[in-house]
């Protein structure tokens, strides 16, 4: 037992699976046909009982009419030889059990002993391997006074239960066999996602995650479900390697620059620098600004590494967006007290949008610097609040320097300067758009900009009004 157990605890899955299926409807199968076997027979000695008992009430009504007496009964042979039927023996038995008259049909009058009966009594007994059913009734008329008993060979009930039996094994012996080829079969479906899996996962071993998925139906069953959340797993492992390819090549590319003139100046300081002091307080002021800027960059990539990270918002409370657009207008005036800063938010008053106040803020503060930063010589930004069908947007526009046509579409990608060197001038980092495109993102909304060169620029955000507020308007 203990090696049988270990060598299916060995066995596949798939093949697991078969041999407790065909187990499984074996069982029941024969359960099933022992049940019906023991009915059907049951049934059969039923009816059995109900013949001979029927046979029993016509030989008493009879002899009770004709009032024969013990004579008479022995003369009657061919009366009750018509009347006996197939396997089967009448004996008409005195007071003391001696038999007057026996009549047998092919069946030997010695299996079984007379007996007198005082009531009537049915019963089943066995003769070797013969089931028989007797029956003893006493008769008691004018002129005699007796038992009637009869004996019936059930072979013909033994002979149909035997051809059952023959049926119910030939068709368990079918069962079974379909029952291992059906297991077979039904293990090999449930198994084909599960090896889809595998064999997925064996080609992304050997050739990365790249396009390779898990083919799946759409039967919305469990196991279709479970390669949907597999392949939306690979998806999101996919995502993370490339966004931490995209982090270190953004970061080597733009951290190389600071760290080459920081390497220039402590090698100037060391060739010459020791002693003069021009030199020396040059180098230490570029390098405190060089540090600065690594400082900037660093932070930038962190944000906008987990404003990437993160999916879409759920169940995130709607905020009046009008106060916070003031707000940090308020505050921002005191940073730039020459700029001249206006807000036209009158529709947006009560108006609500699923976002925290924090990323707003964050998002305006984005905007509104780049508008800062590129307003030339205006010195006028306009915040514009509209609602457009069924969205709410902020419209941030400066009339500086514009954009080329051909820049827009490379605005949001990570490092992008329209003018390198008056980004850096600037402080720029080139993360500012990019980090804003991935906030709007995960409130389901969007970010353009359109611009005309030498004329100004607008950036506008847009977000989904909340289905209360669609309602209410």
């Amino acid at each position: 037992m203990a090696a049988l157990r270990s060598l299916f605890s060995r066995l596949p899955i798939r093949w697991k699976l078969a041999v407790w299926s065909s187990l499984l409807l074996c069982i029941l199968f024969v359960l099933y046909n022992g049940v019906q076997y023991f009915t059907i027979n049951q049934w059969m000695v039923s009816e059995g009982k109900v013949s001979i008992r029927k046979s029993m009430n016509e030989l008493q009504t009879l002899l009770q009419e004709k009032h024969l007496s013990a004579q008479e009964i022995v003369n009657s042979r061919r009366l009750f030889e018509n009347l006996n039927d197939r396997h089967q023996m009448i004996r008409i038995l005195n007071q003391q059990g001696v038999p007057l008259l026996s009549v047998s049909n092919e069946l030997p009058e010695d299996w079984f002993l007379p007996q007198a009966a005082r009531s009537t009594q049915i019963m089943t007994a066995w003769h070797l391997e013969d089931q028989v059913l007797i029956m003893r009734s006493p008769l008691n008329s004018d002129h005699f006074t007796g038992t009637i008993e009869i004996i019936n060979n059930m072979e013909n009930i033994e002979k149909i239960s035997d051809k059952i039996k023959a049926v119910m094994i030939a068709g368990g012996i079918g069962a079974i066999i379909l029952s291992a080829l059906g297991g077979v079969f039904l293990s090999r479906q449930l198994m084909r996602p599960i090896q889809s899996m595998t064999d997925t996962m064996i080609r992304i071993r050997k050739k990365g995650l790249h396009e390779e998925r898990v083919q799946v139906s759409d039967n919305n069953d469990e196991l279709s479900n479970l390669g949907k959340v597999f392949n939306e797993l690979i998806d999101q492992l996919e995502r993370s390697f490339l966004q931490q390819k995209q982090f270190v090549e953004d970061a080597s590319h733009e951290l190389r620059t600071p760290i080459s003139i920081i390497e220039g100046h402590i090698s100037l300081l060391n060739r010459w620098g020791k002693h003069d002091p021009a030199i020396l307080d040059e180098s230490l002021r570029v390098s405190v600004q060089e540090l600065e800027r690594l400082k900037g960059i660093v932070n930038d990539l962190l944000e906008l590494t987990r404003a990437e990270s993160k999916n879409l918002e759920q169940d995130v409370p709607a905020i009046d967006i009008s106060h916070t657009i003031q707000y940090t207008l308020t505050n921002f005036k005191m940073l730039h007290p020459d700029m001249i800063f206006r807000g036209e938010l009158t529709l947006l008053e009560q108006v609500q949008v699923h976002i925290t106040p924090q990323h707003l803020e964050q998002l305006l503060l984005i905007v509104l610097d780049n508008a800062v930063k590129y307003s030339g010589s205006s010195k006028e930004i306009l915040v514009i609040g509209t609602l457009e069908r069924n969205e709410v947007c902020i419209h941030i526009t400066d009339y500086g320097i514009g954009i080329p046509t051909e820049d827009l579409p490379y605005l949001f990608n990570r490092f992008y300067r329209v003018d390198k060197a008056r980004s850096r001038e600037q402080g720029g980092t080139g993360l500012g758009l990019a980090i804003a495109k991935q906030l709007v993102k995960r409130y389901n909304g969007d970010v353009k900009v359109s611009s005309i060169e030498h004329i100004g620029t607008t950036v506008t955000l847009y977000f989904p009004k909340p289905e209360l507020d669609m309602l209410d308007k």
